[in-house]
């Protein structure tokens, strides 16, 4: 059978999780929580449930929560978007994204992503007939705009950006933003822009989301996930925020490609986001564990790299072995019991930088765990 995805198998995740499982390792691959949610979300959907929402939701999503994400958006952003016609509720940010390409991109259009990227975007291009563009990061993780400038062909159709960064855990911040807007403005691209970390930037730095830049915010799709904000990923809940005629686009594809989005959840959320609280403290949450992990990996071989967002950590493992960023994962879940994910598998094209990405987004105890046997590489 002729594949049309025929560059891609089994994702990096799904694997090393398995591997993980299979050597009783502490999985710090895959992105997700160990720990469980807040009663008061699980009380809301069970709520809703015995309320009655358990048919479909409208097509857009329930009217609570797109007012909720509009009113979010606002205060954090100062964009206003219509809860009617310019906010709509996906089944997650992956379909999301997906969406966002088949809604805006045509065959034979080029898409300029930047690498390392989230395994999702490439795969999504090529599926709409268009061509992935990686624009390499810096070697400390910074996005070159120049370099970004000098990809722009008249084909090019679209920039996809993520702040904060999967994998890196770098931000954009007010200089990007505004040379990302240069250059849209500039060329008459759209911008499909990548935020389901949004809560999650440390040191006090702020988010700067593409909603925030009046020349952006004309031009993009704005994806965020309530499944990384409340710490319930397996829920598959997330939002998209898009001016009207860009989001009359996204509709006609998201009613067939996934039609609505899971009525309870959406319920229990909107309930749940009347605290605004209930997120503006996630950076102060992830920040402690942040700090918890890196202080545990100063004292192993690995050089750490900044981590001023996401849930992730880079350490460059040169200090400890020879092997390829694959080998090396796979040596450190089977060898000594803890799971990272390649950085490798971010490249269209493998690059090997010795370095592996790990997840912290772990109970305290899991982390203490894994540091433990991480320790071993300093005997």
């Amino acid at each position: 059978m002729k594949s049309r995805l025929p560059n891609v198998g089994t994702t990096i995740f799904t694997v090393m999780s398995a591997l993980a499982t299979e050597r009783g390792a502490v999985n710090l691959g895959q992105g997700f929580p160990d720990f469980d949610p807040d009663p008061l979300l699980l009380d809301a959907v069970n709520g809703a449930m015995r309320a009655g929402y358990n048919q479909y939701a409208p097509l857009n999503g329930w009217p609570a929560l797109r007012q909720a994400v509009s009113d979010k958006v606002h205060a954090l952003y100062g964009r206003r978007y219509d809860p009617n016609t310019e906010v709509m509720i996906t089944a997650g940010a992956t379909q999301a994204i997906m969406t966002a390409v088949f809604a805006l991109v045509h065959p034979g259009d080029e898409v300029i992503v930047i690498e390392p990227v989230y395994d999702s975007y490439i795969p999504s291009i090529e599926l709409a007939g268009a061509r992935a563009v990686p624009v390499p990061m810096t070697n400390q993780y910074r996005v070159d705009w120049n370099r970004v400038a000098a990809a722009v062909t008249p084909k090019t159709r679209a920039i996809m950006v993520n702040s904060p960064h999967n994998p890196s855990g770098m931000i954009l911040r007010d200089a990007d933003m505004l040379a990302l807007q240069d250059i849209v403005l500039k060329h008459g691209l759209l911008v499909i822009s990548d935020e389901v970390y949004e809560h999650m930037v440390f040191d006090g730095e702020p988010h700067q989301s593409a909603s925030k830049y009046p020349g952006l915010a004309d031009r993009s799709i704005v994806v965020s996930s309530f499944g990384k904000t409340f710490h319930v990923t397996g829920w598959k809940v997330g939002s998209v925020v898009a001016p009207k005629e860009i989001m009359a686009e996204f509709r006609k594809v998201h009613q067939f490609n996934v039609f609505v989005t899971n009525s309870v959840m959406q319920a229990g959320l909107a309930s749940y986001m009347q605290d605004p609280q209930r997120y503006l403290q996630l950076p102060t949450f992830y920040q402690r564990k942040r700090d918890f992990f890196r202080a545990g990996l100063a004292r192993t071989p690995f050089k750490l790299y900044p981590c001023e967002g996401t849930f992730f950590q880079l350490v460059d493992y040169s200090a400890v072995s020879d092997k390829t960023e694959l080998e090396f994962s796979k040596w450190l879940t089977t060898e000594i019991g803890v799971a990272a994910i390649p950085l490798s598998a971010f490249y269209q094209t493998a690059v090997e930088n010795k370095t592996v990405r790990f997840c912290f987004a772990k109970k305290e105890e899991t982390l203490t765990r894994a540091l433990e046997r991480l320790s071993r590489l300093a005997a």
